[in-house]
């Protein structure tokens, strides 16, 4: 699939690290021995990456959000050195584990960012789990199967396991994974979650968890899609009238394809900081 090979090209942005080496952990979670790593301090931040990728390939993001929060950075199930299982993989069940490796770490409630797939799972994970998510982040990532751009709809019924069978991230997962000749299996299940159908256009109305989406205006996802959802939150009124703004917020970030969202850390700080610290810039009637 298109969105999971722009994904997974973001494997070779290697995060710079700043701080201590993050802490590798595993945690065993419905039946998956789910690889983490722990960095930073402060209040909780679980990471969520896209398709085919692994926590380094999520770039700098992580560091950055680590200056400010305590980060779970996640692979997910038969992601980099996750283990996989039979069960199918879908949005439900990967918010799932991620509800259950909360419980499992031991962190109440979290605030959350994902990319791309795992924007949709976060997603999924906030409108499942409300008393688990603080604040979501999500970065490149759509609340419904038509959201995606057409041309890359039209792309997803060709799609096949040999496609991706000599790929650079083939390539990559054979150097980590736990079993080095699953990938062929990975890749049949993320075909078929991209080919999925999802429309959650009245959970995401009925959502009380504040949203930053994050959109590069050439991405996978429509403008058109993210505005609506970003109403769908409460967003898009105009402001100076003495209502409060929504607490869901949307930054659309210039010249910017779907990887390479991922790669401007510095930029999505600048929109993700104030969210989370729930600052907004004054205007004149402020």
């Amino acid at each position: 699939m298109l969105r999971m090979t722009l994904a997974a090209a973001a494997l070779g942005a290697g995060a710079a690290m700043a701080q201590p080496a993050p802490e590798g952990m595993r945690a065993t979670v419905n039946g998956m021995q789910i690889y983490y790593e722990v960095s930073g301090q402060g209040d909780p931040m679980i990471v969520l990456h896209g398709s085919f990728m692994t926590i380094p390939g999520m770039g700098d993001i992580v560091e950055r959000l680590a200056r400010t929060h305590r980060v779970y950075a996640l692979e997910l199930q038969g992601h980099g050195r996750s283990t996989d299982t039979d069960r199918a993989m879908t949005y439900h069940n990967l918010a799932g584990d991620v509800a259950t490796f909360m419980e499992v770490a031991g962190i109440p409630r979290a605030d959350v960012f994902g990319y791309s797939m795992g924007a949709v799972v976060g997603l999924r994970l906030a409108i499942d789990h409300p008393d688990k998510v603080d604040q979501l982040v999500f970065a490149s990532g759509a609340y419904e199967f038509d959201g995606w751009q057409p041309a890359y709809r039209e792309m997803l019924p060709d799609f096949t396991v040999e496609m991706f069978a000599d790929s650079p991230m083939a390539e990559a997962y054979r150097e980590i994974a736990p079993d080095p000749a699953g990938f062929a299996a990975l890749s049949e299940k993320l075909i078929a979650l991209e080919k999925a159908p999802f429309a959650w256009g009245r959970e995401v109305e009925a959502m009380r968890v504040p949203v930053l989406i994050v959109a590069g205006d050439a991405d996978v996802a429509t403008l058109e899609h993210s505005v609506a959802m970003f109403r769908l939150l409460g967003g898009g009124a105009m402001g100076d009238l003495g209502k409060p703004l929504s607490a869901s917020r949307l930054a659309v970030l210039p010249a910017t394809s779907h990887t390479a969202v991922i790669g401007q850390a510095d930029l999505m700080m600048e929109f993700i900081a104030p969210f989370l610290a729930g600052e907004t810039p004054p205007g004149w009637f402020d």
